[in-house]
C-alpha cells in the first residue's frame, strides 16, 4: 500500500508539472496570437485582393486555434473569476476527466429538476393553504439560495469548458437580486395586495420550467447523438429546424410568462404610486 501511494504521490507530481508546462505554452502561444491578429488588422486596409484573401484565411486559421486553446484549457487548472473567489476563494475547480465533468453537469441539471418541483409545490402550498408571513419567507429564502447556486454551479462548469450563455448566467444573477428584494419586503398592506400575483406567477413558471427542462433534455440529448454538441452544454444551448415541433407546443406558454412579467411591473409600479406605499421594495 505505501509503494501504491508513493507511486501515486510521483504520478500527482508529474501530471502537476505537465499542467504548469502546458498552462504556460498556451499563454505564450495566445499573446502570439492576439499580437499577430493585431498586426493583421492593420494590414487590411491598404491590402490586395490577394493579400485580404490571405489575411482572411489566417484570421480563420487564428479562430480555430483559439478554439483549440479553450478545449484544451478545460482539462488545465486556471484562475477562478471574480464571483468565484469571492464565494470560493483561490480553489481549483477544475474536473480531470470528461467523466467527472459530465457527472457535475447531470447533477447541475438534476438539481434544477429538483428545485423546480419543491419550489411548485412550495408556491402551491403557499398560495393556498399556508397564508403566514413565515412560510412566504421560507419560500423566497429558497428561491434565492437556489438562484445563487446556480450562478456558482454555472460558474463552475464555465471553469470546465462549458459554453453557457452569458444572458443566461446574467438572468440568474437578476433573479436572484429580486428574490432578495421579495425575501426583506415587510408585511404590509403593499405586499398583501401583491402577494397572490407573485405566488400565481411562481406556480406558473415553475410549470413553464418543467415542461422546458424536457423539451430541452431531449433537444439536446439528440444533438449529442448527432455529433452536434459538447458533453457540458446545457439544457438552453443549441437549435434546429426539427426543434420547432414540440417549441410550437411550450412558445404560448413562453410568451404569455413575458407578459404576466409585463403585468407584474406595470402592478409594481401602480403600488409604487399608492399614497400608502412607503416600502423601497416596490419601486424596486
Amino acid at each position: 500500500l505505501q509503494e501504491t501511494h508513493k507511486v501515486y504521490r510521483q504520478k500527482l507530481e508529474e501530471v502537476t508539472s505537465l499542467q504548469t508546462a502546458c498552462s504556460s505554452s498556451i499563454q505564450k502561444q495566445k499573446k502570439t496570437l492576439k499580437d499577430l491578429k493585431y498586426r493583421l488588422q492593420r494590414c487590411k486596409p491598404r491590402a490586395s485582393p490577394e493579400e485580404f484573401a490571405l489575411i482572411q484565411q489566417i484570421s480563420s486559421q487564428i479562430k480555430e486555434r483559439q478554439n483549440v486553446f479553450f478545449d484544451m484549457e478545460a482539462y488545465l487548472p486556471k484562475k477562478n473569476g471574480l464571483y468565484l473567489n469571492l464565494v470560493l476563494g483561490n480553489v481549483n475547480v477544475t474536473l480531470l476527466s470528461n467523466q467527472a465533468k459530465f457527472a457535475y453537469k447531470d447533477e447541475y441539471e438534476k438539481f434544477k429538476l429538483y428545485l423546480t418541483i419543491i419550489l411548485l409545490l412550495g408556491a402551491v402550498a403557499c398560495r393556498f393553504i399556508l397564508h403566514y408571513r413565515v412560510t412566504d419567507e421560507v419560500f423566497n429564502f429558497l428561491l434565492v439560495w437556489y438562484y445563487c447556486t446556480l450562478t456558482i454551479r454555472e460558474s463552475i462548469l464555465i471553469s470546465n469548458g462549458s459554453r453557457i450563455k452569458g444572458w443566461w448566467v446574467s438572468h440568474h444573477y437578476v433573479s436572484t437580486f429580486l428574490s432578495g428584494v421579495m425575501l426583506t419586503w415587510p408585511d404590509g398592506l403593499m405586499y398583501q395586495m401583491f402577494r397572490s400575483q407573485f405566488l400565481a406567477f411562481s406556480i406558473f413558471q415553475s410549470c413553464v420550467q418543467f415542461l422546458q427542462y424536457y423539451y430541452q433534455r431531449g433537444c439536446l440529448y439528440r444533438l449529442r447523438a448527432l455529433g452536434e454538441r459538447n458533453h457540458l452544454d446545457l439544457t438552453v444551448e443549441g437549435f434546429q429546424s426539427w426543434m420547432w415541433r414540440g417549441l410550437t407546443f411550450l412558445l404560448p406558454f413562453l410568451f404569455f410568462g413575458h407578459f404576466w412579467q409585463l403585468y407584474n411591473a406595470i402592478t409594481l409600479f401602480g403600488l409604487s404610486r399608492h399614497k400608502e406605499c412607503k416600502e423601497w421594495q416596490v419601486g424596486v
